[in-house]
């Protein structure tokens, strides 16, 4: 890791995290980390270039499949990728074909860049985070070896206290705040060795009163119809949300936003 380095573009490679999700702004599109990452790098170096291939949804199958070869061909200075969490979430995973998968993705993304970022994602603390734990953990043992192999540094969100509060997340319960995504990008920033703004990103929230308990029945029902239901559904059908989307931003051309 460098300190104050000098990167001239980025490319980030992933599924809904990535594409920014639930980060909205103004024109109902999505901003999130990788968005803030680019605009910061952008403010120190001049002509700085970046691209977007996430789509949300999107299994490490459909990563390697869609984004690997396009992002591996962009030849950027920094290429972060994050994949994977979608399969652990599903009933029936095999987590052998994930590792497999995400072993070729870094395989063909390390040469093609000067610095590939991987990531132990962040969860959000409850019975979600609990029922899939294992999965999740065993994802990131993998995560931590391909970066010793292959020269990648990993961000290591899963380990702070501030991104498993509840209060971090949208009320999908599956993605983050805007202040989520802030501070994912601050970490981003920090790892590769720039200097922090923000070097409480990893504190804990001050405690607050809990909402009572017919304020988290109520939301757990809302919770349920819009969000939860919807997300079984496409499981049984084997649709996903992302079917049909386009990369979020998928030429490598000078940051504008």
């Amino acid at each position: 890791m460098q300190t104050n380095p000098t990167y001239s573009s980025l490319v980030a490679v992933g599924d809904s995290f990535t594409e920014g999700m639930s980060d909205l702004l103004p024109d109902g599109t999505y901003r999130g980390w990788a968005d803030l990452l680019a605009g910061r790098m952008a403010a120190v170096t001049p002509g700085f270039r970046y691209a977007n291939l996430a789509v949300r949804g999107k299994l490490i199958q459909q990563i390697v499949d869609e984004q690997v070869d396009v992002a591996a061909a962009m030849q950027a200075d920094v290429i972060t990728l994050v994949g994977g969490l979608n399969d652990t979430l599903r009933p029936k995973v095999d987590m052998v074909r994930v590792r497999d998968l995400l072993t070729e993705a870094v395989e063909r993304l390390a040469p093609s860049c000067k610095q590939l970022v991987l990531m132990r994602s962040p969860g959000r603390a409850g019975p979600v985070q609990a029922r899939f734990r294992p999965r999740m953990e065993e994802l990131f043992t993998v995560v931590d070896d391909l970066a010793v192999r292959h020269g990648a540094l990993v961000v290591d969100l899963y380990g702070a206290p501030s991104l498993s509060d509840q209060r971090m997340w949208d009320v999908d319960r599956l993605h983050l705040t805007a202040e989520g995504h802030r501070r994912v990008a601050e970490a981003v920033w920090q790892t590769l060795g720039y200097d922090p703004e923000d070097t409480e990103w990893r504190t804990p929230l001050p405690a607050t009163v809990p909402p009572k308990w017919l304020a988290r029945r109520i939301a757990d029902v809302r919770f349920t119809r819009q969000h939860l239901l919807p997300w079984i559904g496409r499981r049984l059908t084997g649709r996903s949300s992302g079917d049909g989307l386009p990369p979020k931003r998928p030429d490598l051309l000078p940051y504008d936003r």
